[in-house]
């Protein structure tokens, strides 16, 4: 082992303070420049900017948005769910009071500029290790790795921007501590640890992780020592379920006894010291870790049942549509994590043996295993070991130059050395800029659509709902400041039911269930009664659900009394997605079975010829026999439908009956938006249809609020 530690070591290379922060300050730029190449691609698409600024590019921003906006104005609606109470919303809101730029463009670069930062606890880790210039490089790399550019990139506004660089620091701290003997070098990992969990709680497995590696390190390898039972009685105090601020005196004030009485303090009540620390840990929320991870929801959450007198409701787990949930192949793993499959493998040979030469980097393994738990738990995990496979991958690197280099002779034998570290350095930094140049990710929403919210905002009171899917959530809130059954955070099965059957059925049904859905989620905020569908049955004494969904077609239906308005907006981007959210109504919620799928296709590269039109390879209209061919079968079309703007702007559609009666398919041709819709009799009827693409709307159940070619809001009479 020693002989394998003296072929891995290579100088060390501290730079003075001075040149260590130019180091730093570099690489924040070079990170910061890469993200610029997104802005330049789309700063001159007005359609994707809005108070003359680019808009985010994540659904999730505007939650936190949301939140900053109502710190600013002091106020905001009771049970609106605007987070106003989270660090992230708390942190945008000062300083957007501290900072002279718009609102607009501090939510846009924010992530960009905070999540550079990982730069900062990269170099200080190899700046432990004596090695500035390995930490340089792999500052560059790890900033910039194509995970962590995507969930930091410029517009993309979330508590990611912050999730990797304060663990990080953490661990920077914690490795720090164990070579200085100091009040503040203690101190500092347990502030970073308490800082992370409070930014996201998602990162307490993480410091756990942080805390029990540097457990067994001490009993493997610093068992004697007794400055690491120190250090680990101040740092169990992290995992407490104590309040921040006593937490924090517990930590100041155990620190204080360990360095005022250091003399004093004999090896057995140091000890004794410790041990009294983990017994607070155990009362005060130890383990309750484990039953976190046990309820994650993301990794146990399937089928979502909740129960009932008589049974359980069955809906369909939005788990199911989350592709970051999701196994992914190994090329996509090795690519996220380093930039290509020759860079990881170079960065896992060079993290092993960087953990051969530095016994302490031991400590980076948790973080760096949960990355590679994104081979089963989904790719969301690679962020996580982003930044110790850079310095892995920099340090194998900084080897194989050293070895390179003593072919020269001594007068050329540095130069020939940063030689081959520029180059191989560029090679695996490189495709994470090539990816970078070709990952053009839009804005949430473009211009128009945001115009049509800002419209509504103005309609609408405050305490009304706007129905729409989850995905339209956040912006809906922000935008036009309103209240929303579903959205990003709140998405269960339970509650995704009754909204993709508000979409997806009739609208008799919709509106009933629009109204219901309304009222009781408002009256479960003051009266819990269960998830919204759980109240109905509840309400109306029925205890079969399917049979309940049954009595909604009823137009006489009665129903709670009305206290706020509900508004439909059906955007013409929900189209892509209407297959995926007739899933989650289309389930018996006794059994948990799926229904037939109903026929939907769409098609927006279709030409004609013979009296065919050519949909796809497998689909094609014959407009001389009114039959939709699908793969060897032929259906009749029951309806033939064409949509358009006359020479007034009007929104017109003419449909043409061809039969009735009988099994079979519409076609419907949008003509403004050059695409062709082959669907059955279901999907025509369902009121995303008939409202948006068709504009029928039953006058005694809605009326047109706004209608925008990209998006149409109705508001609900009943």
């Amino acid at each position: 082992m020693n002989k394998l530690k003296e072929i891995l070591t290579i100088p060390d290379n501290k730079l003075d303070r001075k040149y260590f922060l130019i180091l730093v300050l570099v690489a924040f730029i070079f990170s910061i420049g890469v993200r610029y190449i997104w802005v330049n691609d789309f700063n001159t698409v007005e359609q994707f900017k809005w108070n003359n600024e680019l808009m985010i590019n994540t659904n999730d921003g505007y939650y936190w948005a949301e939140g900053a906006r109502d710190i600013l104005a002091g106020h905001h609606q009771e049970n609106d769910l605007s987070p106003v109470l989270t660090p992230a919303a708390e942190l945008t809101a000062f300083l957007a009071k501290m900072i002279p730029i718009s609102f607009e463009t501090l939510i846009l670069w924010l992530p960009g500029v905070l999540g550079s930062l990982l730069v900062l606890p990269i170099m200080l880790i190899a700046r432990l290790l004596r090695q500035d210039l390995l930490g340089f490089f792999a500052a560059m790399l790890g900033a910039i790795a194509w995970s962590y550019y995507n969930r930091t990139m410029i517009g993309y506004y979330d508590t990611d921007m912050l999730i990797i660089v304060l663990p990080t620091l953490t661990l920077w701290a914690v490795m720090y501590a164990l070579k200085r003997d100091s009040f503040v070098a203690m101190l500092l990992a347990p502030v970073f640890a308490i800082t992370s969990m409070y930014w996201h709680a998602g990162t307490t497995n993480v410091i756990i992780g942080t805390f029990l590696i540097t457990f067994f390190y001490m009993i493997i390898f610093e068992r004697k020592n007794l400055y690491y039972y120190k250090f680990l009685a101040v740092f169990v105090l992290v995992l407490t379920t104590l309040a921040i601020w006593l937490k924090l005196l517990l930590i100041v004030a155990l620190i204080l006894i360990f360095m005022l009485a250091k003399e004093k303090l004999t090896d057995k009540i140091v000890i004794g010291i410790t041990i009294v620390s983990f017994m607070i840990y155990i009362i005060f929320g130890g383990f309750e870790w484990i039953i976190g991870i046990l309820h994650n929801a993301y990794l146990t959450r399937g089928l979502v049942a909740s129960e009932l007198d008589v049974a359980s409701l069955k809906c369909f787990g939005v788990v199911n549509t989350v592709r970051e949930a999701g196994h992914i192949p190994f090329e996509i793993f090795a690519n996220r994590i380093s930039g290509s499959v020759f860079g990881f493998w170079l960065s896992t040979l060079g993290y092993v043996l960087l953990l051969v030469r530095y016994r302490l980097m031991l400590l980076t393994l948790p973080m760096v295993l949960l990355g590679f738990f994104a081979l089963q738990g989904g790719l969301r995990f690679t962020v996580f070991a982003v930044p110790f496979m850079a310095l892995g991958g920099i340090f194998l690197i900084f080897v194989i130059a050293k070895y390179i280099a003593a072919f020269f002779n001594e007068k050329s034998k540095k130069y020939a050395q940063y030689g081959v570290i520029i180059v191989f350095a560029s090679m695996i930094i490189y495709p994470n800029i090539q990816h970078v140049q070709a990952y053009k990710v839009p804005t949430v929403f473009n211009k128009e659509e945001v115009k049509v919210l800002s419209k509504l905002g103005e309609i609408a009171s405050r305490e009304d709902y706007v129905v729409s899917w989850w995905d339209y959530g956040y912006p809906i809130r922000y935008y036009a400041d309103v209240k929303t059954l579903v959205d990003g955070g709140k998405h269960s099965g339970e509650v995704n039911f009754p909204v993709a059957f508000e979409l997806t059925n009739n609208q008799v049904a919709a509106a009933n269930m629009a109204r219901l859905d309304v009222e009781f989620t408002e009256k479960s905020f003051k009266e819990p009664c269960g998830a919204p569908i759980e109240c109905m049955l509840k309400a109306y004494k029925v205890k079969n659900p399917n049979q309940f969904l049954q009595t909604l077609n009823n137009k006489n239906l009665q129903k709670p009394a009305k206290t706020r308005d509900i508004y439909f907006y059906l955007p013409n981007r929900m189209m892509n997605i209407y297959p995926t959210i007739n899933m989650f109504s289309n389930i018996d919620l006794l059994s948990g079975k799926q229904g037939a799928r109903p026929f939907f296709f769409m098609s927006r590269n279709f030409k004609e010829a013979n009296n065919k039109i050519i949909l796809s390879n497998a689909v094609s209209l014959d407009k001389k026999t009114a039959e939709v061919t699908i793969g060897s079968q032929k259906v009749k079309l029951n309806y033939f439908a064409r949509t358009y703007y006359d020479k007034n702007g009007v929104y017109k559609a003419d449909i043409q009956k061809i039969q009735t009666n009988q099994p079979g398919v519409s076609a419907i041709y949008m003509q403004p938006y050059h695409q062709f819709l082959i669907v059955d009799d279901k999907v025509m009827n369902s009121l995303y249809f008939r409202l948006f693409v068709l504009e029928q709307y039953d006058k005694d159940l809605f009326e047109p609020v706004i209608l925008s070619p990209y998006a149409k809001v109705y508001k609900l009479k009943i």
